[in-house]
């Protein structure tokens, strides 16, 4: 059906051409089996609408054409087919012959060889054997050694053998286990290395956290043995030859300065009678000074051993920690890790306790502490490479050294004991020199010990005081009994007297000055030893220790001294006996202080002649304390004739006199000659102005009893009874009761008294009215007010007496004379102000 429509609708000529061309194309590549399918198929679809039609049709008649070809090829080769087949079946039975021969043949040759085989798989079974046993010792000989070295390893680990471990660890890496890395058991050793390695550091990190935990423990004791190594030896706990040269030479002026101290005060010593009672610790320089002791000491010094730091530290878990670090490549972190816990631990040895000022071993832990760090310290620094450097050493001491000038500055502030300031002074001088062996900067601690110097001499003066004021107390102010001449010698080297009348006196005899004077004397050069005490090993020059010395004995003579004294005159219980003692004894001291100068330059040997040499000021101290004496003399005296005046009992009313002095007066004026007796002894112009200053007190004591306001009335009997205890008094001071006056000096003291007096006795009112104003008058020294105020009280007595005698023509007179000269004398008062 398809051949006749296709006959129905013939093709135009061309078309079919090109048809023809394109579907041969197609069928072209269909047959070729490397181009893909799929697009020759696409083109045949996606063409025209009958393509596919056309297309079958061309693929049949392309089957048919290949069919009869084959066909013919096959006719072409049947006839050799069939003759290969018949020639195959000749042969046959040859070969079924042939089969049996070689099956024959093989069995006969497997039965002949059956045991040579068998002997041959036994040799080929020895050479693997033999093979695998050398392959097996080679490989032994690589293995062998790794674990050799791992066995060493585990044993180092065991015994903490940690850095020779470290050096096993690093061979097996480098060299063993690589030649035989493929193992198994050699990758687990390769991955367990580095556990190894970290259980190393842990466990020296922890060595190392235990030694630093020991020596914050033992650092007191580490300083303490560092500390009386150089206090008893001169030496110290050093790492290096060059530390111990160092430190010889620091040793040996060291004990040239402690010769020459000890020297000072042995010559001192011989130079007077007794040996100082001052001491420190129970011990006088005298006896530490004897050539036994001194022997006895250099031969201790000679046979004690030379300490080490390492003798008393065992440093190897900082050697091995680093050592460890250092292998690892991480020194680093060790080196921060060590700065960083000394420093911490610094800041806790410098955190000194609260109530270290309190006791003397108080502050010696607290400079052992600091002392034993820097000791450990200066050792890391020789010992190791780079560990600490000098710059971290030197960071470190500079804060420890704020912090430890801070806290000696505050807790010495408490200290009120010399004892315990002197011992602190000697133990800060030997952590200074101890640590200043180490290379350490020290000048700033002896700054600070002159400013403790300062508080030393401060409580120094406090318990001189107390010494002073006991002294002062238990005296008994009067002249010292010498019975034999041994005592007066004992009295004379103590204290510089010097009297060639009083050595002349047999004994028994009397010293001027009271016991309390050589006992003074003595102290003062007790607290110049003192003194001088602190100024041991400080460094400083003779001339600047005796400024010192001069400069503390003068704060001890103008503050302390002079403070006692002045306490002691103003005490209630002194009386005029005990000034004028005191008042003796302050001019003996006086003359003693050329002597306490000799005392100081004899000690330090610096010329008082020296441009720069301070004076003592002993002399001003005495002479205010003796000027404060006299005025407490002249007021306790002038107390004295007040008490006596406070008794007088006059009847200023009565008629007429006694005609007898007053009891009272008659008193005070034996007081008066007894207490002047005792001023024998005092320096003249001393005694004249007592004797002075009491008459004008007297007289003035005396015209205010006339004028007191309280009075009203004045009798011419009480003023003539009153005239007869003036004419005492007058002549009290006529006869000289203290010698040196001139003419009727003391008897002007009353001049005052006696021309007012007289003018009411001879009632010379026209002469004194008369002569007012003039230079020659009679009665200059009588003031108009006061005679005013005297005959007022007198008119006053004299309306009241004679009420009825007005009727008297005498009586009428008298009265108005008073009434005039009342009125005179009020015009003259009254002039006067107007004048002033």
């Amino acid at each position: 059906m398809e051949n006749k429509a296709m006959k129905a609708l013939p093709d135009p000529p061309e078309e079919d051409d090109r048809e023809e061309k394109v579907y041969g194309n197609v069928l072209a590549e269909l047959e070729s089996v490397d181009l893909p399918l799929g697009t020759t198929l696409r083109s045949v679809y996606d063409d025209q609408p009958n393509a596919h039609k056309r297309f079958m049709e061309k693929l049949d008649a392309r089957i048919r054409n290949h069919d009869r070809e084959i066909e013919k090829m096959c006719n072409f080769h049947h006839q050799g087919f069939v003759d290969a087949i018949t020639e195959l079946l000749k042969v046959r039975a040859d070969a079924e012959k042939l089969m049996g021969q070689v099956t024959d043949t093989n069995q006969r040759l497997q039965e002949a060889g059956r045991e040579v085989t068998t002997q041959t798989e036994e040799v080929i079974r020895c050479r693997i054997q033999q093979r695998n046993m050398a392959t097996t010792v080679e490989k032994l000989q690589l293995c062998i050694p790794v674990l050799e070295m791992y066995s060493k390893l585990k044993e180092q680990l065991e015994f903490k053998r940690y850095y020779a471990a470290l050096k096993t660890m690093e061979q097996l890496e480098t060299f063993y286990i690589p030649r035989v890395s493929h193992y198994r058991f050699c990758q687990i050793m390769a991955e367990t290395l580095p556990k190894l390695r970290d259980e190393i550091k842990d466990v020296s990190m922890s060595d190392l956290k235990d030694f630093l935990e020991s020596i914050r423990k033992h650092s007191d004791k580490i300083g303490e043995t560092a500390m009386r190594q150089w206090a008893k030896t001169g030496t110290f706990l050093v790492s290096s030859t060059a530390g111990r040269t160092l430190l010889g030479d620091r040793s040996e002026e060291r004990a040239q300065q402690h010769r020459t101290f000890i020297s000072a005060m042995q010559k001192q010593t011989s130079l007077g009678c007794t040996k100082p009672l001052y001491s420190l610790n129970g011990r006088t320089p005298t006896q530490h000074n004897g050539h036994d002791g001194e022997e006895g000491t250099e031969e201790e010094e000679a046979e004690e051993e030379v300490l080490t730091a390492h003798d008393l530290v065992d440093f190897s878990p900082v050697y091995r920690c680093l050592h460890i670090y250092t292998v690892l490549g991480d020194r680093e972190t060790f080196e921060n890790y060590y700065r960083k816990q000394r420093k911490k631990q610094a800041r806790l040895v410098l955190q000194p306790q609260s109530n270290m000022h309190e006791t003397v071993e108080g502050y010696r832990k607290y400079f052992n502490q600091i002392v034993g760090f820097f000791v450990v310290e200066d050792h890391i620094l020789h010992a190791t490479q780079g560990l600490v450097t000098r710059a971290f050493t030197d960071e470190l001491w500079n804060m420890a050294l704020s912090k430890i000038i801070a806290v000696l500055r505050t807790h010495s502030s408490y200290c009120d004991d010399p004892d315990l300031v002197l011992e602190l002074k000697n133990m800060i001088v030997i952590f200074a020199d101890t640590l200043q062996g180490y290379g350490f900067t020290v000048n700033r601690l002896f700054d600070l010990l002159f400013e403790i110097r300062d508080q030393y001499n401060e409580t120094l003066l406090k318990k001189w005081a107390s010494v002073f004021r006991e002294i002062f107390e238990q005296d008994n102010y009067s002249p010292i009994p010498v019975e034999t001449e041994e005592e007066y010698k004992s009295i004379v080297c103590r204290f510089p007297f010097h009297d060639a009348d009083i050595e002349k006196q047999p004994f028994p005899k009397k010293l001027p000055m009271s016991h309390s004077v050589p006992q003074i004397y003595t102290q003062v050069k007790e607290f110049i030893y003192a003194s001088l005490k602190f100024s041991e090993s400080l460094h400083r020059s003779s001339t600047e220790i005796d400024d010192m010395l001069r400069k503390s004995t003068n704060l001890l003579l103008t503050r302390t001294l002079s403070g006692c004294l002045q306490n002691l005159i103003k005490k209630p219980h002194i009386g005029l006996t005990e000034l004028v003692q005191i008042i003796i004894n302050t001019t003996h001291l006086e003359q003693a202080c050329k002597y306490l100068e000799e005392f100081i330059t004899n000690i330090t040997n610096v010329s008082p002649e020296t441009i720069h040499t301070t004076r003592l000021y002993g002399l001003a101290t005495f002479k205010d304390a003796r000027h404060a004496a006299e005025g407490e003399i002249y007021t306790k005296l002038n107390q004295k004739i007040d008490e006596f005046i406070q008794l007088a009992d006059y009847e200023w009313g009565m008629s007429e006199s006694d005609g007898r002095a007053s009891g009272y007066l008659m008193d005070l004026i034996n007081f008066l000659r007894s207490t002047f007796q005792v001023f024998t002894h005092l320096p003249g112009k001393v005694a004249q102005t007592a004797c002075m200053s009491a008459c004008k007190h007297l007289a003035s004591s005396l015209m205010q009893m006339l004028l007191d306001p309280d009075l009203k009335q004045i009798s011419l009997g009480a003023i003539q009874q009153f005239n007869l205890d003036v004419i005492q008094c007058e002549l009290f001071a006529s006869s000289e009761p203290v010698p040196g006056f001139q003419g009727d000096t003391l008897q002007l003291a009353f001049i005052d008294l006696r021309q007012l007096l007289d003018l009411f006795m001879v009632w010379d009112w026209s002469t004194y009215l008369a002569d007012y104003g003039q230079p020659s008058s009679k009665y200059l020294r009588v003031n108009p007010s006061t005679a005013l105020a005297l005959l007022e009280k007198m008119k006053d007595t004299s309306k009241k007496n004679n009420i009825f005698s007005q009727f008297r023509k005498n009586d009428r007179d008298k009265q108005r004379l008073i009434e005039t000269v009342v009125k005179q004398l009020r015009s003259l008062v009254n002039g006067m102000s107007q004048h002033s």
